[in-house]
């Protein structure tokens, strides 16, 4: 019964893509890798980190990640190198300077706007007369009695 249990819980676990012949040898490099991996997207995957993902391409930039560590680099500056050639699409979490600005705004934006017309609709609706409520002009209530003596 425990074999079963520790079978399903390893199963439910997430599968990490790192192939074995990926791996550094030095832990504290290979912990950095994974650090940066899980901070950039699979461009094929798109919800998954390349950590996560078994896509070639995620093979691909997991490795230059870690070529990238072991020529020196800091993680900005391997980060940074890949957003370089793959543009910002490539971050799990995209930054809120430039023109991401106007995406993150946007949001908010048309939701505030939405609301003031719902507003503005409600309250017109509120105030405004009942058709009819008027009454019938004098040739239509004469149209109308003579309509209804028939």
């Amino acid at each position: 019964m425990k074999r079963l249990i520790l079978a399903l819980i390893l199963a439910a676990a997430p599968a990490l893509a790192v192939n074995p012949d990926e791996v550094l040898d030095d832990p504290a490099m290979e912990a950095r890798a994974r650090a940066i991996s899980a901070e950039l997207r699979c461009v094929v995957c798109r919800g998954e980190n390349i950590d996560e993902s078994n896509a070639a391409i995620a093979r691909d930039l997991r490795l230059l990640v870690r070529e990238r560590l072991v020529a020196g680099d800091t993680n900005d500056e391997v980060i940074d190198f890949v957003v370089d050639r793959y543009g910002e699409y490539v971050l799990m979490k995209p930054t809120t300077g430039g023109a991401n600005i106007l995406l993150w705004g946007a949001g908010p934006a048309l939701f505030l706007i939405a609301a003031a017309g719902a507003i503005i609709y409600l309250r017109g609706r509120s105030t405004a007369k009942a058709p009819g409520a008027d009454g019938l002009s004098d040739a239509e209530q004469a149209r109308l009695d003579e309509l209804l003596n028939r």
